[in-house]
């Protein structure tokens, strides 16, 4: 039976060393009885809290189809998905709005900032909308701001900032309601490589001092070399995955590669 989202802080805090995110034998089945592709093929995989992962697979791999099913816009046709100890095949459609908002934290490709605010209310939106007290949502957008290195764009437009300000603004929009579970596709696409590292730092940055738990699908080889471990995904299944551990970020970058080169190739067509 559906039920509306309610946060439940104290049935996660009872078990703090639970995965944010875990995922049981997920199958995504496109098409009809004659012509049937399976995106996604059974894969199970956990995220813990603090982690910065990244998703890697060739076109039609199934990673942008997984992260449209984690980030509740996509239905699997089986298998069940848990964010924070929530089954979101659960929650009604009523309740989805809410979760979205509280729980996850989305960066686009594109920025996605809206051209009629400042960076400031563009931040400040999500903590607007779920009607946080607004001497809260001045420090909470101060903090993230800091923390991102864009305190001095604050109050500028969209239109007034370079591509990277942008992209760490739509940033800090993610993660200032300090939700579960951030879903970053293709962050850096769209930036050149001074900008998609300043990003990526940033990012790693705020990942250690607040323990936000970041899943980022990239093909890009060096956004995967800042995480602490990456999923390679084939054909609809983890294919294999490498952690980071005590390695330099160039040796992890090296050995990203290696399986980049065995798998076939990464690119980033949709």
């Amino acid at each position: 039976m559906s039920r509306h989202f309610q946060a439940a802080p104290s049935a996660i805090s009872a078990n703090a060393s639970a995965p944010v995110l875990q995922i049981s034998a997920l199958t995504k089945v496109y098409g009809g009885r004659n012509a049937t592709t399976k995106a996604l093929n059974g894969i199970s995989l956990s995220v813990q809290k603090g982690e910065l992962v990244a998703i890697m697979g060739p076109s039609g791999s199934g990673k942008s189809t997984l992260l449209n099913c984690i980030a509740t816009i996509d239905t699997p046709t089986s298998g069940t998905i848990r964010i924070a100890g929530t089954d979101t095949a659960r929650i009604s459609r009523r309740g989805l709005a809410d979760f979205r908002r509280t729980q996850l934290g989305f960066i686009f490709q594109d920025s996605n900032l809206l051209d009629t605010l400042t960076a400031r209310e563009n931040v400040a939106l999500p903590l607007t909308i779920g009607r946080v007290p607004a001497d809260q949502i001045l420090d909470s957008v101060e903090k993230v701001a800091q923390a991102l290195g864009i305190s001095d764009v604050l109050d500028k437009y969209p239109y007034q900032m370079s591509g990277g300000q942008r992209q760490r603004v739509a940033c800090a929009r993610a993660l200032v309601t300090r939700p579960q579970l951030v879903l970053a596709d293709e962050p850096t696409g769209a930036l050149d490589s001074k900008n998609a590292r300043l990003l990526l730092e940033s990012l790693e940055a705020i990942n250690r001092a607040q323990r936000a738990t970041v899943l980022m699908v990239t093909h890009d080889e060096t956004a995967a070399s800042f995480c602490r471990r990456v999923l390679f995904i084939r054909d609809g299944k983890v294919f294999t995955e490498i952690r980071r551990g005590n390695d330099s970020r160039r040796a992890f970058f090296e050995k990203i590669m290696q399986v980049v080169a065995v798998q076939g190739g990464v690119d980033d067509a949709r």
